[in-house]
């Protein structure tokens, strides 16, 4: 058998990680085995091991990189709307959106994490990795006084109950009346 360049096993590495950051957050860690992973990608349950020491290793590192893509949101967000109200204003009403509750695997590593970190005995280290990406969500959502943490709660609740009441006219009414709410609340600087 033919051993696989150092260049390959990064490639594989990484291609465990970004299937795993979906995987995770559309089926959650419990709903997703090694051997699923692994098969998404092509390669079988053995080369898992070759790269990660443990299943727990490689959730903290699938949910930083689902942060990382977060971030690189937010960033294009701020790059399509030019300043930081009216592009918190677009992400608001991004994330309470059909699309983006259709599409978990995808979307906000707060939410699509958020049972797994509540549920789950998970290291400390797979915590504090969760806890600074949503404090850096929070901080992204903040403006002034307002700390971000309040948006974050809200936009995450919401979305997390239209999941889970997906195809049913409740899911479309939580995220019209929380983004009515949200604008209502936030005044000008949140409609868009």
């Amino acid at each position: 058998m033919s051993r696989v360049s150092q260049a390959q096993a990064l490639e594989n590495r990484r291609r465990a990680v970004a299937a795993a950051s979906q995987l995770f957050r559309e089926r959650g860690v419990n709903g997703t085995s090694v051997a699923d992973l692994m098969k998404s990608i092509g390669l079988t349950t053995g080369g898992f091991y070759k790269q990660f020491p443990s299943k727990e290793a490689l959730v903290a590192e699938a949910a930083q990189a689902a942060f990382g893509d977060l971030d690189v949101l937010l960033a294009g967000f701020e790059t399509d709307h030019g300043d930081h109200d009216t592009a918190r204003a677009a992400l608001v009403d991004f994330y309470l959106s059909a699309e983006h509750r259709d599409q978990p695997g995808t979307g906000c590593p707060t939410a699509g994490f958020a049972g797994d970190m509540a549920r789950e005995p998970i290291a400390e280290e797979v915590r504090e990795t969760y806890a600074t990406g949503v404090r850096e969500f929070a901080a992204w959502l903040s403006a002034d006084a307002n700390d971000g943490l309040p948006m974050v709660a809200t936009l995450v609740g919401a979305i997390l109950l239209a999941r889970a009441t997906a195809g049913t006219e409740l899911s479309e009414k939580i995220l019209e009346s929380t983004q009515r709410a949200m604008t209502a609340s936030q005044g000008p600087e949140l409609e868009s």
